[in-house]
């Protein structure tokens, strides 16, 4: 028997034909009735991947005094928002909560604000921040026009993307057809986008460039609103300087899975652009600031995880210190 949400897709595609990769991701994570993110806590051991805040307090609790640093840096605005997309179960945020308790004025002055799509993870959310009253949105640029300071872990790389593969001088987009009543990638006819027109340099035949139409506008939204308001964004997410290659996977119970085998049982991420991301917030405005890359361990290290780690061994024994130990290293 064919799973609903694949015979959903085939039924699709031969109506209209193939469907681009962004729109068949779209459906297999938020389809309301069949899609990943609509229908299960994807988080921890018992779902299929764990991110850092579900490891160790100590991720949450560093990001929350740089956004802290960084709000007393600009003169502590009041009211601010404190934002996240793509919280999770609510993990981070409270552990920044709790780590800046003790910084003045930080709690009184912040307006707390969630992006999230998941209902699921929403009423998690909602179950761990209740003290918090938090506000939610489906969408980024319906957060308050006021000081914007941001963290988005893991978010970008969940986003729907297009593939298009170099053939000669031009491009074909790699789409999701159907052949024997099962799901396949093929490639479509000739294809041209904006952003593939100075690839051509950097590209051989053969090669796929991944493009997100969704992260651009959003990255734009952000930084309009830091521009305007002032305030501060960090984006945490696998990725590079420019797309190159196939990073498009599917991951079910902590392991790589088919692509296309069972849409909306399988968590699906690709790599992120931190090129098009620095691209797309410079030319919404140009004032902005953006950092360079740098890996996350040495943004940790950084911070103070190091010896906020030994602070905290000091107070762990049994079967929890080597548990703390190995979530520091990770």
């Amino acid at each position: 028997m064919t799973a609903p949400l694949t015979q959903i897709l085939l039924d699709r595609i031969a109506a209209a034909g193939p469907m681009t990769l962004a729109d068949y991701m779209a459906d297999a994570l938020l389809h309301p009735s069949y899609g990943y993110y609509s229908t299960r806590d994807p988080l921890g051991a018992a779902g299929d991947f764990t991110t850092a805040p579900e490891i160790s307090q100590m991720f949450g609790e560093l990001i929350g005094l740089a956004l802290a640093q960084a709000w007393i840096d600009q003169g502590r605005p009041t009211p601010f928002t404190l934002a996240e997309l793509g919280p999770g179960r609510g993990t981070r945020r409270a552990d920044l909560l709790r780590a800046t308790t003790g910084v003045p004025g930080f709690a009184e002055a912040a307006e707390l604000h969630l992006v999230e799509a998941s209902p699921r993870l929403r009423r998690a959310q909602a179950d761990r921040l209740s003290r918090a009253a938090p506000g939610w949105h489906d969408h980024a640029d319906s957060l308050p026009d006021q000081p914007l300071f941001l963290v988005a872990n893991e978010f970008f790389d969940a986003l729907p993307i297009r593939q298009f593969q170099r053939e000669g001088s031009g491009w074909r987009e790699r789409l999701v057809g159907a052949e024997s009543g099962m799901l396949k990638i093929g490639l479509g006819g000739p294809a041209t986008h904006p952003d593939l027109t100075a690839r051509i340099a950097d590209t051989r035949p053969g090669d796929i460039v991944e493009i997100c139409p969704a992260a651009g506008p959003i990255a734009a939204v952000l930084a309009r609103r830091i521009a305007a308001h002032g305030g501060a964004g960090l984006i945490i997410d696998y990725g590079g300087w420019r797309s190159l290659g196939d990073t498009l996977q599917a991951v079910r119970d902590h392991a790589p899975t088919d692509l296309l085998t069972q849409p909306g049982q399988a968590d699906l991420t690709a790599h992120v652009d931190f090129e098009a991301l620095t691209r797309a917030a410079k030319a919404a405005a140009p004032a902005v600031q953006v950092s360079q890359m740098i890996p996350q361990g040495v943004f940790l290290e950084r911070l103070g995880i190091t010896a906020r780690a030994r602070a905290l061994a000091e107070r762990l024994t049994g079967d929890a210190l080597p548990g703390h130990v190995a979530a520091h290293r990770l």
